[in-house]
């Protein structure tokens, strides 16, 4: 019985693997390099302008059994005309529940590094302009603890006053999706003004997650029949 109680507190042990990419929202562009605009749409990138007060948002789940440590964020964007990593700062924030009326789990104002060129946004008919260089701007934050659920993650991004944006482009694939814009204070479905579809935003999510093997209730059904053993191990003696 002892050996079998050790087994149990072995495998319901938490299992925490390295730093790393926990959920990725993309992709950001296709195998060229390119983020296409969809055919029919016209807007090539959402405003998230912090010093105009714009932010998007965009939704990711944690499922049940697993936590997650959150150690940085990666945000895409671009600034028209720019030929190198413009941005600054990115304002952002997790909400569990209701993109407007949920719960902040967490918010701050971080610094970005520059996470590299990524490709750049461009259409079917100008696939050569480098006009648009989309860049990936990291966030290393405080360790973010979050058990499972359905957040929300808003950002706005901070870049060089010498170009347009920041701008953030759709996702490379262009699938339909629940992203959402706030320019008035209220965030709202964003909807390409071209084909009237919804739109997804790409951003990811890094850090460590931690899962357990065996079900709290299924562990707790078998230490159940444990002490029930040893207790009849117990009488059997006392009878003798």
């Amino acid at each position: 019985m002892k050996q079998l109680i050790l087994t149990l507190m072995l495998s319901t042990t938490p299992l925490v693997s390295q730093a790393a990419l926990l959920y990725s929202n993309g992709p950001v562009v296709d195998g060229s390099g390119l983020s296409i605009l969809a055919p029919t749409a016209n807007v090539l990138g959402f405003g998230a302008q912090t010093n105009s007060a714009n932010a998007v948002a965009d939704d990711f789940s944690i499922a049940v059994g697993e936590s997650w440590t959150i150690t940085d964020l990666d945000f895409f964007g671009y600034q028209t005309g720019a030929s190198s990593f413009t941005f600054e700062s990115v304002n952002w924030s997790i909400v569990s529940g209701d993109i407007n009326t949920g719960t902040v789990i967490a918010s701050d104002t971080s610094l970005v590094t520059n996470g590299g060129l990524q490709g750049y946004r461009v259409t079917s008919s100008t696939t050569s302009d480098t006009n648009r260089g989309i860049y990936l701007a990291n966030a290393d934050i405080d360790d973010l603890f979050l058990g499972a659920g359905d957040y929300w993650l808003r950002w706005s991004l901070t870049g060089s006053d010498s170009f347009s944006g920041p701008w953030i482009p759709v996702v490379s694939d262009a699938r339909t999706g629940n992203a959402q814009q706030s320019t008035t204070g209220l965030f709202n479905t964003v909807t390409d003004s071209g084909n009237q579809l919804t739109v997804e935003l790409p951003f990811s999510v890094n850090g460590s997650t931690t899962t357990n093997d065996v079900s709290a209730p299924s562990v707790l059904a078998i230490f159940g029949l444990g002490l029930l053993s040893l207790a009849g191990v117990r009488r059997r003696k006392t009878a003798a």
